[in-house]
């Protein structure tokens, strides 16, 4: 088994972006019953104007030059090829935090973050190593079944040994957090912390699945009461794309690779529905261009699949925990388990995607934790 760290350039071959435009331009669209609004799906004018705008107005040449500013490498862990960001602060002191994505995100959804953290305007500054999820973007293709959080966590620490880092935090929201959770469980010699950022609608969401995490609602109670009733709403409206990656990933994913706008609607669907401050455009359709692009949509559905079907959801962890909760309201307290004295913050605003909905909101945070940790 090599161990050999490879420096990386995201270099997209012109066929490949005339294919995509062809593509979108040959679309196929379905009708619309009138008086539906968004209660069956993302509206087709809605999508037909974001399928316009990724085809005629984005400039995925610049947005494949903004990535490569960062320096990327990639390298093969249990025959699984991983890639990641390096982006380094310069200074010597600095502590190195590893950054996860969920789904479904990719390393882009880190781009105003990363430069907060490693050149702030104040504050102590961090070297950061950003991984993209095996079977996401480049980390792929899928080597193999059996690539869930808990594996992923255990490469997380092979990388880091590689990189001959001694001290590291970690940081991830969605399957991110849980990957971040399981680093510090399975490498507390080494991780100083651990920082985690969660919503309402996403912790109740989890709750259904995550064996446990609903087990001491309480009828009686009203804040149980809305977090069962928000639990109710995502199993019977919210969770149709979870079920089907769960259950049929190599179905779903035939349509994902083959057709750009099931693609681009199965995304923005989510960041839409998941989001309450605006999301970039373009930084939107960067990741939609990379499941594109490498063909990852089929291969994250079987990572999703993958974990739905293990009995795996992390270890106890004793370093030092942090949360950031957006959208703050009473009930991420009764969903998450902070341990007595954990850090914690609440924000009014952002949802499910602060790293592109308040990018400056969590860096502070991440600063105000790991800060002293350092």
């Amino acid at each position: 088994m090599t161990t050999d760290i490879t420096p990386f350039r995201i270099d997209v071959p012109q066929s490949d972006l005339q294919d995509l435009h062809s593509r979108l331009a040959a679309a196929r669209w379905p009708a619309e019953l009138p008086g539906t609004g968004r209660s069956r799906g993302i509206p087709l004018d809605e999508l037909r104007e974001l399928a316009d705008y990724w085809r005629n107005g984005f400039d995925w040449r610049a947005q494949e030059a903004r990535l490569n500013a960062y320096p990327q490498f990639v390298t093969e862990i249990e025959g699984q090829p991983v890639h990641f960001l390096h982006a380094r602060s310069g200074q010597p002191d600095a502590l190195t935090l590893v950054l996860t994505h969920g789904f479904p995100s990719s390393v882009a959804e880190f781009d105003g973050l990363i430069g907060r953290l490693t050149r702030p305007s104040s504050g102590p500054a961090f070297d950061v190593v950003v991984p993209s999820l095996p079977g996401y973007a480049f980390s792929t293709p899928l080597a193999a079944t059996g690539w869930t959080m808990g594996r992923t966590a255990g490469a997380w620490v092979e990388l880091m040994r590689r990189l001959g880092v001694e001290r590291y935090g970690v940081h991830g929201g969605d399957v991110g957090a849980g990957v971040s959770g399981s680093v510090a469980s399975l490498d507390p010699q080494h991780v100083v912390g651990v920082h985690v950022v969660t919503d309402p609608l996403t912790a109740a969401n989890a709750a259904t699945f995550i064996p446990g995490m609903a087990d001491g609602l309480d009828d009686d109670n009203p804040v149980d009461r809305l977090i069962k009733e928000r639990m109710a709403a995502f199993q019977q409206d919210g969770s149709g794309y979870l079920a089907i990656q769960n259950s049929r990933p190599q179905t779903i994913g035939y349509g994902l690779v083959d057709s750009p706008v099931l693609q681009l609607a199965w995304i923005a669907e989510k960041v839409h529905d998941w989001t309450d401050l605006p999301v970039d455009r373009d930084q939107l359709l960067t990741t939609v261009s990379l499941y594109w692009f490498t063909r990852s949509g089929a291969s994250a559905a079987h990572t999703l699949y993958e974990q739905a079907h293990s009995h795996e959801w992390g270890g106890p962890v004793t370093v030092p925990q942090g949360f950031a909760v957006f959208g703050a309201d009473e009930t991420v307290r009764r969903l998450v388990p902070a341990p007595e004295g954990a850090h914690w913050t609440e924000f009014a605003h952002g949802l499910h995607f602060p790293t592109m909905e308040a990018p400056a909101d969590l860096a502070a945070d991440l600063q105000t934790f790991f800060g002293p940790l350092r």
